[in-house]
């Protein structure tokens, strides 16, 4: 394949790499993101009989989220803890001890959640040294946990107050404080990525005070009545103050994270081995695996033939013809989850040929949009024509992904050629088209798109690894991409991704660096809606739009599998604090604190 012809970002730029919550996509195809949290508004503490309108309490009372479906999500012969034994009848009780080896997608850059680039291989390990402040309840709420509660302040939807949970330490013995969750919310501020996702969003001046010891106020320039939910994501990591400002004077510290996590940082050789150990003093209970240690393994094949062959106790996975072969397998326990994220071609709107709606437009009616999704979808990830799945009340079922038109992108782009000569050959439009490595799935991928973008465009194909991969696209050092993005029940958390405050000079998180000022003041007029079912209008006109302006050719619903042996109990038994049942995965993110062997 070709390489690129675009300049390439230094290995200290790569460093700046985009944290898939915060971008609301990062990564692309089958190795490459955001994941971001389910609905409900925001996350209470215990409260007596709070008074609730439309799922926001009155008064200055904590909020009750309302409970949305759980959508997509299949659990499929899950052994939890608590199930009995066949032989004797008897609950089954975990046994501490053994190391847990899980094979990712991938590798990333780092493991510091205030600058790293933290796509789902990234948070799963992440989110063994981690907590969150808050987390996603397996009724898709949004719940407490390192958090005691979140609350908007006097039904003050700009103003959100944390109280943080007493007696909680970090691994290096710091006390878990709201100036610690401060000395958090500066570093994403500081960071060139991290802040792009939060600067935009508050104000200069008092984006956040202390009060006391646990209690933290944070003032936003708008109305978000899903505040809470961003808690949940990479942005609600907690690190350790004294190793974030021991990390901002040595970088390679980031590659040895401190939290409050279940586990505590052992060792890690890139692309090789990260471990975590067992870390006896956790608040949030007993954790029974010894340790756990994480394996990229970037093609799709060899690593479900290392779970088949018992080299590994678990994986991930988006690639169908992997999900149907882990399915068929009776020694295999899947987790499948339809909710999280969208595969898509992303167009670079800033520079050419893209920033002509023809070129853009061209590329979509050439997408040979059902030999895809029959070849690489395999009946198994269903097509995608936006952002959300039809299951989703947010799903507007009149908008249909436009391709499978070779002759109308050929003479699109037959029009932009008499325009725009020197960027077309031979009648057709020169485009570099980037995707990430995944194997021979990744080849195919592209070999597909090229069958039928070749009767408008002259591509050259450029596969790079997943870390390369996202910082071309953040600095817009591309003309188009595979992603893989959105999926989130609350698509407010997929702001980032879309609106124009975004965009930034090098750096963009609105990866089609595509500004459309109706379409923000869409998106913010649905974040201040308290009831979720006022928001569906906004998004479904946003579908809308988003389709109009061609910037995104969607081509399958992402089926995230996370997949373990026989051997493994207990990965459905995750709990809050308050004892309410936790999802077991999000967009491809598995939490093992209540994982145990049974051997």
């Amino acid at each position: 394949m070709t390489r690129s012809r675009l300049p390439r970002a230094t290995t200290a730029v790569a460093a700046l790499a985009c944290l898939a919550l915060v971008a609301a996509a990062c990564g692309g195809g089958s190795s490459g993101s955001d994941s971001a949290p389910e609905d409900p508004p925001t996350a209470a503490g215990d409260v007596d009989e709070p008074t609730a309108i439309d799922g926001v309490a009155t008064s200055d009372a904590p909020v009750v989220a309302e409970a949305p479906v759980s959508e997509g999500q299949i659990i499929e012969d899950v052994v939890r803890a608590s199930d009995t034994d066949d032989s004797a009848g008897d609950e089954i009780s975990p046994v501490p001890g053994g190391t847990l080896r899980f094979a990712l997608e991938a590798d990333v850059d780092g493991l510091n959640p205030t600058t790293s680039s933290l796509s789902a291989p990234g948070r799963t390990m992440a989110l063994t040294v981690f907590d969150t402040l808050t987390a996603v309840g397996a009724d898709g709420n949004i719940v407490p946990y390192l958090a005691e509660s979140v609350e908007s302040v006097d039904g003050d939807l700009t103003r959100w107050r944390v109280v943080v949970r007493e007696g909680i330490t970090f691994h290096d013995g710091t006390p878990l404080t709201a100036q610690a969750v401060q000395a958090n919310f500066d570093a994403q501020l500081a960071s060139p990525i991290v802040g792009l996702a939060q600067r935009p969003f508050y104000p200069a001046e008092g984006p956040s005070t202390v009060v006391d010891e646990r209690t933290i106020e944070f003032s936003m320039l708008e109305p978000n009545a899903v505040f809470p939910a961003w808690l949940a994501t990479q942005l609600g990591m907690v690190a350790s103050p004294d190793w974030l400002a021991a990390a901002a004077e040595d970088p390679t510290l980031n590659q040895q994270p401190v939290g409050t996590g279940p586990f505590v940082f052992d060792s890690r050789s890139q692309d090789s081995v990260t471990r975590v150990v067992r870390n006896p003093n956790w608040w949030g209970g007993d954790v029974h695996l010894d340790a756990v240690e994480f394996r990229p393994i970037q093609d799709t094949s060899t690593r479900a033939d290392v779970l088949f062959n018992g080299d590994v106790d678990g994986l991930h996975t988006i690639d169908p013809a992997t999900v149907g072969d882990l399915r068929d397998d009776d020694s295999v326990q899947n987790i499948v989850d339809e909710t999280g994220q969208e595969q898509f071609v992303q167009l670079n709107a800033a520079a050419p040929p893209f920033d002509d709606v023809r070129a853009r437009k061209a590329l979509a009616l050439a997408t040979p949009l059902q030999n895809y999704r029959d070849l690489i979808g395999l009946g198994i990830a269903r097509g995608a024509d936006q952002m959300f799945i039809p299951e989703s009340g947010f799903y507007n079922a009149d908008v249909v992904q436009q391709g499978d038109d070779p002759a109308a992108a050929a003479a699109l782009a037959a029009q932009y050629c008499a325009d725009v000569p020197d960027g077309c050959f031979d009648g057709r439009i020169n485009v570099e088209f980037q995707f990430p490595a995944a194997g021979v799935v990744g080849a195919r991928q592209a070999d597909i798109l090229d069958a039928g973008w070749s009767a408008a465009f002259n591509v050259d194909f450029d596969e790079l690894a997943q870390d390369q991969h996202i910082v071309q696209t953040v600095l817009g050092l591309y003309q188009a991409t595979l992603w893989r993005g959105f999926g989130s029940l609350e698509p407010a958390t997929s702001r980032n991704a879309l609106m124009c405050r975004t965009i930034g000079e090098g750096i963009s998180l609105n990866g089609t660096r595509y500004c459309s000022q109706a379409r923000d003041a869409l998106i913010l007029d649905a974040q201040a809606q308290l009831d979720r079912a006022a928001r569906v209008a906004n998004w479904q006109a946003i579908v809308q739009e988003m389709n109009d302006a061609y910037t995104h050719i969607f081509l399958v619903h992402t089926i995230w599998d996370n997949a373990f042996s026989e051997s493994i109990r207990g990965v459905c038994d995750r709990t809050s604090p308050d004892g309410i049942p936790l999802r077991c995965v999000v967009n491809g993110v598995s939490w093992f604190d209540s994982i145990w062997l049974n051997d």
